[in-house]
């Protein structure tokens, strides 16, 4: 099956690359059977990746230990969950993984390109095969998933205890797919560039594509949040570990595509750089992946040292020499059809936006890759910490917050004095008021207020417009308020599965902030029977137990949580697992979450009956994880396909779709 598998891989390269150019010279020299057989080929190649997956699959689902991949992440008391993880653990699954994925994408595009987009088309699927060449090249020629060792292992390594988590399941999967979505809106750029269509008819075929990466890459970057949270053992759940950034910045930089796209759509504007932005993502996908493979930055993220990084690094570059040299070549044809009437306007809030995203990702980006600077000037290795990104982004990400509640209420070209005090006054006196009640609550903290009125300020400005668009809808056909509301949001889905993903984002930047700001901790070292206080709990430790398995050990202490009153709230179970073949023992973390707080408690240490406890009470952070659900269900809105679409014979954000739409857009 192994040898089925590597052959399905060479015959994928090969026809990938065969497509690419048959695509490029078909569309060049007109030939239309040239064009057919590469898309044909881009089939071809999904049909011949998903069988080398199946393969690697089976392998590791057979414990065929002689496969090297599989003796290195698997082995044979392993759940099937963790077992079908383990393809992605290591460098060749994951990358075998990234080129199924694109393959897949591929012939989706071949699919909705079979009747529309013929002039984008054939070089849409050539970008898309080039760099699924690419892919394939790396699996065939360097990191082979299917080599086999000389005898035949009894048992495998199994996987890092750290990966033996649901998250290994959800997140990079999640990741994955956000980084290989990304490769369409950038093989439609490139198309757009090399045939000179640059209206936006590329951004158009491309919008559910885009929202589609943005929102996996999100979710992806949200659920390694978690996993770090549960697993780890810190307390904490985003570090600016140089792998966390580089998931990061390309969604920052598509969060600024997604917003500076709607003036391209509705002015003209902004041509050049709406093109530079998806570039920019696709080569930050690239980079996070060099990053991840080539050892140069320590990472817990990372899979260690790999020749692999040279190659991406020679890609990424062949990358930009190339796409910046079609950009300059087009320039002459990328001028705006408008100019910015007013800096009081939506364009420019939008524009502000967009230079605010751009320089946190520059932000982290120089903040990420200082340790390489550094080495090469001085020869040591400077690492710049947490303090360094929360000291630059913070009043970054709050000014975006303020922009959050600003962009929706105010007119395109130029907002009037009216405009502006129609809009803004409610929301005004509800921050005012909600200022005043978080400091008579006890809030000092001179960024914690702010961000929360500023959250409160955002969310105010999306509360009113959504109630005003009811009420119009309520007064126009005689709905009552709760058909109206649904048939607003699904007559107007992108704008208003915004609003809620701006809610989404909102609920995640509250738990961040008081989970931050007011995190409570404390260590101690008990004996059975003693107890701890810590942020109005009262933690009692009863016992410790130990529980041998076949390849594990487990030590776990039992505690009694008591509330302020005396009652007895939780029992919890922190605990610390020792795997055969790991010298390092794994924490697992007892966790009791409510919607006001999470009681964090961590086994640190133990000698006979005597345990060591790190104890935090993180408020709020719960809201994170929910924020993400709200983002989830904002995007699903905003991508659902609009039947009335069809019946008009438009896509979902043509231009005529937007004038029909344009009375409620300025409502």
């Amino acid at each position: 099956m192994t040898e089925i598998g590597r052959l399905a891989l060479i015959v994928a390269f090969a026809i990938a690359t065969y497509s690419a150019v048959a695509s490029v010279a078909g569309a060049h020299l007109n030939l239309p059977h040239l064009r057919m057989s590469a898309r044909r080929g881009a089939l071809a190649v999904f049909g011949l990746a998903t069988i080398a997956s199946i393969a690697l699959l089976y392998a590791i689902l057979s414990h065929d230990f002689q496969v090297s991949y599989v003796y290195e992440y698997s082995a044979s008391d392993m759940s099937i969950p963790y077992l079908v993880s383990s393809f992605w653990a290591g460098n060749a699954g994951s990358l075998l993984l990234w080129a199924w994925m694109l393959s897949m994408f591929g012939a989706v595009v071949v699919y909705q390109t079979r009747k529309q987009n013929r002039e984008l088309a054939p070089y849409v699927v050539a970008v898309v095969m080039i760099v699924l060449a690419f892919f394939l090249a790396m699996v065939v020629f360097v990191a082979d998933p299917f080599h086999r060792m000389a005898g035949v292992p009894p048992e495998g390594y199994g996987l890092n205890p750290l990966l033996e988590n649901p998250g290994m399941i959800f997140h990079p999967t999640t990741l994955y797919v956000g980084y290989v979505g990304f490769t369409i809106p950038f093989a439609f750029a490139v198309a757009a560039l090399v045939t000179g269509r640059l209206n936006s008819q590329w951004i158009t075929s491309t919008r559910r594509w885009t929202l589609f990466a943005w929102l996996f890459l999100g979710l992806g970057n949200l659920l390694g949040a978690q996993w770090a949270y549960v697993e780890l053992g810190w307390g904490g759940y985003w570090a600016w570990d140089p792998i966390e950034n580089a998931s990061f910045m390309p969604w920052l930089v598509a969060t600024a595509y997604l917003h500076s796209v709607m003036i391209q759509q509705r002015r003209g504007m902004l041509k050049v750089w709406n093109i530079s932005l998806i570039g920019l993502t696709f080569v930050l996908v690239l980079f996070g992946t060099f990053l991840t493979r080539s050892g140069v930055l320590s990472s817990v993220h990372s899979f260690g040292e790999s020749v692999l990084g040279s190659y991406f690094l020679a890609f990424i570059v062949v990358t930009i020499v190339a796409f910046v040299g079609l950009l300059i070549y087009r320039l002459p044809r990328l001028k705006s059809d408008n100019q910015l009437d007013s800096f009081v306007s939506r364009e420019s809030t939008f524009l502000l936006n967009n230079l605010l995203l751009v320089g946190i990702a520059f932000a982290v980006f120089f903040g990420t890759v200082f340790p390489l600077i550094s080495e090469w000037v001085r020869g040591v290795k400077i690492t710049v910490g947490p303090p360094f990104f929360n000291q630059v982004t913070a009043p970054i990400f709050l000014a975006l917050i303020v922009l959050m509640g600003i962009c929706p209420l105010i007119s395109w070209r130029r907002a009037s004095r009216d405009n502006l005090i129609r809009n803004f006054l409610r929301p005004f006196v509800v921050t005012a008021v909600g200022t005043g009640v978080f400091l008579l609550a006890g809030i000092r903290d001179a960024l914690v207020v702010v961000t929360f009125a500023m959250c409160l300020f955002a969310a105010s400005t999306i509360v009113f417009e959504v109630v005003r668009g009811v009420r119009a809808r309520h007064r126009t056909n005689s709905q009552n308020y709760a058909a109206a509301l649904a048939s607003l949001v699904w007559r107007n889905k992108p704008r208003y599965g915004g609003y809620i993903v701006h809610i989404g984002v909102i609920l995640i930047a509250v738990g961040i902030v008081a989970s931050s700001m007011y995190k409570v901790e404390a260590t101690a070292t008990l004996a059975p029977g003693e107890s701890m206080h810590i942020g109005g709990y009262t933690l009692t430790y009863e016992n410790m137990s130990y529980f041998p398995t076949e390849s594990r050990e487990v030590v776990t202490a039992t505690m009694s949580v008591y509330d302020d009153s005396g009652r007895k709230v939780a029992t919890m179970t922190p605990a610390k697992t020792f795997h055969q073949n790991y010298d390092q023992g794994v924490t697992e973390v007892a966790i009791r979450s409510t919607l006001w707080e999470d009681l964090y408690i961590i086994l640190a240490g133990w000698e006979s009956d005597v345990a060591a406890f790190s104890v935090y009470v993180n408020p709020l952070v719960v809201w994170m994880w929910i924020g993400g659900g709200v983002l989830l269900m904002g995007t699903v809105i905003a991508v659902w396909p609009d039947p009335r679409d069809k019946r008009r014979g438009l896509r979902p954000s043509s231009p005529a779709t937007r004038v029909e739409q344009g009375g409620q857009d300025e409502a």
